[in-house]
């Protein structure tokens, strides 16, 4: 299973962006779904992540500025980034967790290839 991300792209300081991914084949089922960002230089770290029954957990530097939200019919995940500070740019990377393409297949954790994100002005 794949995950195809789209969205990045280069915002000015105080600007929006929105950011989705979703599994390129039908799938079964997915667990918590998540955005990771890596910066030059930074190890990968977590930005956001949501579980299938819908609670989310942020990391302190996005909270209150960006939200993530799924649709489990499209299986599809979101991040909404607002107020976007030049520290935020990085490469965005989405992630599913325990994914099942059918009832009966075995367990995946998926990444998607990554979509640039740079705030400049």
């Amino acid at each position: 299973v794949q995950l195809q991300a789209s969205g990045g792209g280069l915002v000015q300081p105080g600007g929006s962006l929105r950011l989705s991914c979703a599994a390129s084949k039908r799938i079964f089922s997915i667990d918590a779904m998540g955005w990771y960002r890596q910066a030059p230089g930074k190890q990968r770290e977590l930005v956001a992540i949501v579980t299938s029954g819908g609670s989310t957990n942020y990391a302190d530097s996005v909270k209150g500025r960006f939200t993530i939200s799924r649709d489990n019919a499209k299986n599809t995940v979101y991040l909404q980034m607002d107020s976007l500070k030049p520290e935020d740019t990085a490469v965005y990377y989405c992630n599913a967790d325990k994914v099942r393409q059918y009832w009966y297949s075995a367990y995946e954790l998926c990444w998607g290839q990554g979509t640039q994100v740079t705030v400049s002005s």
